[in-house]
């Protein structure tokens, strides 16, 4: 008997959606192994077994495609040393689309259990079993390899087929797995994937760009009693066979496709919306968003027309998830320790509704635009909270992130390539002269690309960047800010809703190039085009998205000036002379009454002026430790890090109380990196061995690394980063903490707090 577990359509019943029609050959991607431009990808199925004990995903994936072109020798995905392939086999697929297939799961044995096995539809008309094929796999990039798959030499163009992968996943960047003790009910295991931006190659062989999209379907066997949710449109659990079976009935690229299982239990809070948490925490959860996000659903409709992924389910995460939230369709993930942080909650969440429209549904081609997503999602985020709260409030969290986008810039420089909107993902120096190939027009003639033919000749491959390091404010804020230039252009924010419901309507489930938004803005206001405004001087369309440092302009925030005048007043407070006065006048001021981002904003200032007098510091800790102390981590750790860059002492009994209390990334990372470019290294080390074990391994390491390059090569505690430490820095998700964390350790005073953003 089938019983439904996330209150979507069951898959089954009716007939399998149609397939998108052909498309053409998408757009390059340096970031990508593979020959994504030769195929196209109808569907992916996943049958997935989780072995939690032995902290291994095993997977048989089912590719179907056509080739675009007659005797391609070889398919070539990205994959990663995390995967072993047990087999890869090739099936022809009927014309029309079939039954999704079965999968077999094995029974427990004597030795390790192998991947599970397909079973496909018997009967008239149905294709002959499979036939075994060869492959390999080679380096490509630190993030990645290159998987080769030989294909049938008589295989024609635009003929459908199947390639079936069998493979087992161990420690691979996309796949977390916790203990019962890093979970908050310590009663079961947990494990969830992250594959934003590179990272879902170690979760299935994939075309691992966000140019490729496909609709997708799984089957997920779990230990029992853990529940499994996926980002799919429908999902069911079949309680006879013991397990899920998910369907995505869209079109969306490999990053977001996303699992989550755990000791998880639902909670309705709209007519299309649950939340998805352990049990101790749904009722705060449900308290905090039931309600709402229907709001915010409706209000964001308005704008940009209607919700096209069904339900809206929201999982709180424990607090090992590397960053604050995933839009990942159907249900965000999203980080438990935000719940105490109301005003956090509410922005980050409508942040990942935006995305519904802005990344999910219309995506950034390649990762070197990923402003497309993130500037539109932002803009969006915020014309959602002008409607919903006002325009006082979205200006006051503006200016937030605005302050953080320039400390950001001060950290990185003005000159830094990661500034621009059009970043570069420059491939590692190569003398060959086949590199200098377009792959569009012209792949060696083993139908590889020309980087990837050298790599498997033995000849010295592409390198390349992470684009987890390219996460910065500067894709969100510069980003926003050159959305909000467009929108004034046309000098009506009405009308420019107007224009993003077209964009939207258009290029839905496809992915865009800068070219498609700008060229589509300037059709849809054929007065703005005649009158150039994209080559006006100094604000060139051209010039927004290659030139680095800031945002060429920023919006006007005059409106929420009745909530950032009080802010700036009380901070010319504490830095005005003499300090006895100053003080006084400063203490009549009650900022308990204060929203959280004011708040924020003013310890981000007095932060940005530390090290600050002693005198100071001791009159701001008997002013306001006490009450800062009682109110959200955003806020507390914003104080903590004052007390530690200030070496305060007095205070320092706060700061282990706080650390002892977190397992987040985001609230352990900034406090360990400020205690260890200070004069209080022996207190984090002290700290850190007394917490650790609470700790993910991945954040574990990264904390270890910090303690050693601050406590320098002497320390007994400093442990060497190994392979996998390395890549918890550079590929934990979407978090701007890669781009500090990646090779090295940050030295900079300026913590990673400033730069941390949700995907």
């Amino acid at each position: 008997m089938a019983a439904q577990c996330c209150c979507r359509k069951a898959p089954g019943a009716e007939a399998a959606p149609a397939r998108p029609p052909p498309e053409p050959p998408p757009a390059l991607d340096v970031a990508s192994a593979s020959s994504a431009q030769l195929f196209r990808l109808r569907h992916l199925q996943l049958g997935l077994e989780l072995r939690p004990e032995a902290r291994e995903l095993a997977g048989c994936l089912v590719l179907e495609l056509c080739a675009l072109r007659p005797a391609p020798r070889a398919l070539v995905l990205d994959a990663h040393p995390a995967l072993r392939l047990h087999s890869a086999a090739f099936r022809r697929a009927p014309a029309a689309a079939e039954t999704p297939c079965a999968f077999a799961f094995p029974a427990p044995g004597p030795g390790p259990p192998p991947p599970p096995l397909p079973a496909f539809p018997e009967g008239p008309g149905t294709e002959p079993a499979s036939c075994p094929l060869a492959f390999r796999l080679d380096p490509f990039t630190d993030y990645g390899s290159s998987l080769t798959v030989t294909l049938p030499p008589e295989l024609q163009a635009h003929h459908p087929f199947q390639v079936i992968l069998r493979y087992t996943s161990t420690d691979a960047p996309a796949i977390w797995w916790l203990d019962p003790e890093l979970t908050y009910g310590n009663a079961k295991p947990f494990v969830f994937t992250q594959g934003h931006s590179v990272c879902n190659r170690s979760f299935f062989p994939c075309f691992d760009t966000p140019a490729v999209k496909c609709t997708y379907s799984a089957v997920v066997k779990a230990p029992s009693g853990v529940q499994v949710l996926m980002s799919a449109t429908q999902s069911v659990y079949l309680e006879e066979e013991g397990v899920y079976r998910f369907h995505m009935e869209h079109p969306v690229p490999a990053y977001l496709v996303a699992l989550v299982a755990g000791d998880l239990k639902p909670a309705d809070i709209g007519p299309r919306s649950r939340v998805w948490a352990e049990p101790c925490l749904l009722p705060t959860a449900t308290s905090k968003l039931s309600g709402v996000v229907e709001q915010w659903l409706s209000a964001a409709e308005r704008l940009y027309g209607p919700y096209m992924w069904g339900r809206y389910d929201i999982v709180f995460l424990p607090p090992s998830f590397p960053i604050v939230a995933m839009e990942n369709p159907c249900l965000t993930f999203i980080i438990s320790s935000i719940l105490e942080s109301d005003e956090f909650l509410v922005i980050d969440v409508i942040h990942e509704v935006a995305h519904s429209w802005f990344g999910n549904a219309v995506t950034n081609a390649t990762w070197e635009e990923m402003w497309l997503s993130e500037g539109l999602a932002t803009y969006a985020q915020r014309r959602i909270t002008t409607e919903t709260y006002g325009a006082a409030f979205t200006c006051l969290e503006t200016a937030f992130r605005l302050d953080a986008l320039h400390r950001q810039m001060r950290l990185l420089g003005e000159d830094s390539p990661v500034s621009k909107l059009q970043v570069k993902l420059e491939p590692g120096a190569c003398s060959h002269q086949a590199c200098a190939w377009d792959p569009v027009d012209a792949t060696h003639p083993s139908g590889l690309l020309p980087c990837l033919w050298l790599a498997q000749a033995g000849l010295s491959p592409h390198k390349g960047v992470n684009p987890s390091h390219l996460m910065n404010l500067f894709t969100y804020e510069k980003g926003y800010c050159f959305v909000y230039y467009l929108s004034q252009l046309c000098g009506d924010p009405q009308r420019f809703d107007d224009f993003l419901r077209a964009y939207v309507e258009k290029f839905k489930f496809t992915s865009v190039v800068a070219q498609d938004l700008l060229g589509s803005f300037l059709s849809f206001f054929p007065e703005l085009k005649e009158q150039s405004v994209d080559c006006r001087a100094g604000l060139e369309f051209e010039r927004w998205l290659n030139a680095t440092g800031p945002p060429l302009a920023e919006p006007d925030l005059s409106q929420g000036s009745s909530l950032t005048r009080p802010v700036e007043a009380l901070f010319q407070l504490w830095t005005a002379e003499p300090l006895d006065q100053a003080a006084a006048s400063a203490s009549a001021v009650d900022i308990s009454k204060w929203r959280t981002f004011q708040t924020a904003l003013f310890l981000d200032r007095l932060l940005d002026g530390s090290p600050l007098p002693q005198e100071v510091v001791m009159s701001l800790s008997k002013c306001y430790s006490s009450l800062l102390d009682s109110m959200n981590a955003e806020i507390r750790i914003r104080w903590l890090q004052i007390v530690v860059r200030n070496d305060y002492y007095p205070d320092l009994h706060r700061v282990r109380r706080f650390l002892e209390s977190q397992m987040s990334r985001m609230y352990t990372i900034p406090l360990y990196e400020d205690l260890c470019t200070g004069a209080l290294k022996s207190f984090a080390l002290e700290v850190f061995y007394q917490t650790q074990g609470r700790l993910h391994p991945n954040l574990r390491r990264t904390i270890q690394q910090i303690l050693s390059q601050g406590l320098g090569p002497s320390a007994e505690a400093s442990t060497e980063p190994d392979a996998e430490l390395a890549r918890a820095g550079a590929e934990a998700g979407s978090d701007s903490a890669a781009l500090l964390l990646g090779d090295e350790a940050p030295s900079s005073a300026i913590s990673l707090r400033d730069v941390n953003v949700s995907a």
